[in-house]
């Protein structure tokens, strides 16, 4: 299971990749996602234990200078976290519906972690940054009170970074919503 998570987000894609190089060749760490995301930045998504994820952010940061944008390091993640960054997730029953809308990459997925660690929610997804200007998402779902719940902690978490943009609870979607958010 994983346990602690670290991101660098750059503003260069060539030396994103370059990042992603080092920064998996520093430590004993295992590459979730070193991706390109709109507008032609890359992200470098790492997990590992708490050690060897520090010290690859500190070298992804020494490599990538200025071009780092935001980077994390986010201990004890929740378990439905990856599968929501991934898209792999399996949801039975959809109830009400919650939406995080960020700025940043790194903020969202915090926001999503406190979310899921707060209320008996289910993540639906972690968008991040591909094909939506650069911004990222969180869908949730779960019954009215708790998404609400999850909904104002989330954003609670991002509100001294001034990276939220909106939010919104739903408290009775149609099915077809929710088949177009999978």
């Amino acid at each position: 299971m994983i346990r602690t998570i670290g991101l660098i987000e750059l503003n260069s894609i060539a030396k994103g990749i370059e990042v992603a190089d080092f920064m998996i060749k520093a430590a004993e760490v295992n590459l979730l996602k070193a991706n390109s995301i709109c507008p032609g930045k890359y992200i470098v998504l790492i997990s590992g234990d708490v050690a060897a994820v520090k010290a690859s952010i500190e070298v992804g940061n020494v490599v990538g200078r200025e071009f780092v944008v935001d980077k994390l390091i986010l201990s004890n993640v929740h378990p439905q976290l990856i599968k929501a960054i991934n898209g792999t997730v399996d949801i039975n029953e959809f109830k009400s519906l919650g939406v995080l809308e960020f700025f940043s990459i790194a903020t969202s997925i915090v926001a999503a972690d406190t979310a899921a660690k707060s209320a008996l929610i289910d993540l639906i997804d972690v968008r991040l940054g591909l094909g939506i200007g650069g911004k990222s998402y969180i869908t949730l779902t779960g019954d009215v009170s708790s998404v609400t719940e999850a909904v104002e902690a989330g954003a609670i978490s991002a509100k001294n970074t001034g990276m939220l943009v909106s939010k919104v609870v739903i408290p009775s979607p149609r099915k077809e919503l929710f088949n177009e958010l999978l």
